[in-house]
């Protein structure tokens, strides 16, 4: 069984509440997942995994910085060519999310599908699209 490690580092409990919901919707498709913070995953727990998650918020244009300290620790990790979704939420922008994708495109060459971006204020509408995102995952273990 293909092993979905989901990553996430939340300041309100949203990113929390996305990573939670992806592992339940890879759990359905046959996938397992494991759900853990950016504080408590190491090196080597990315590298074990088939495909990685990687989600934080968006905090003034920007990462929260434990999740900035978290890709610092987690740099070096070997995941090339792995598949990888970059996921959070946001207020009024999305700008971390960005941050994280293109930290999985150019710096761990990774093989990603497209970001799941979940706005605070609409997170049904967010929340609608966890399957597509594991989805694309599913297709690419």
């Amino acid at each position: 069984m293909a092993k979905l490690l989901i990553v996430y580092q939340s300041r309100t409990g949203n990113t929390q509440r996305i990573a939670e919901v992806l592992a339940e919707a890879a759990k359905a498709k046959g996938i397992e997942a494991e759900v853990k913070r950016g504080r408590d995953t190491e090196v080597a727990d990315l590298e074990a995994a088939d495909a990685v998650a990687l989600g934080g918020a968006t905090y003034h244009h920007d990462l929260i910085p434990s999740m900035k300290e978290f890709l610092f620790k987690v740099e070096a990790a070997k995941l090339e060519g792995k598949p990888g979704l970059a996921f959070g939420s946001f207020g009024w922008s999305a700008d971390a999310i960005e941050i994280i994708q293109e930290t999985l495109i150019y710096l761990f060459k990774m093989d990603v599908v497209e970001p799941l971006k979940v706005n605070a204020w609409k997170e049904e509408e967010g929340m609608a699209q966890v399957g597509r995102v594991i989805d694309a995952l599913a297709a690419k273990l």
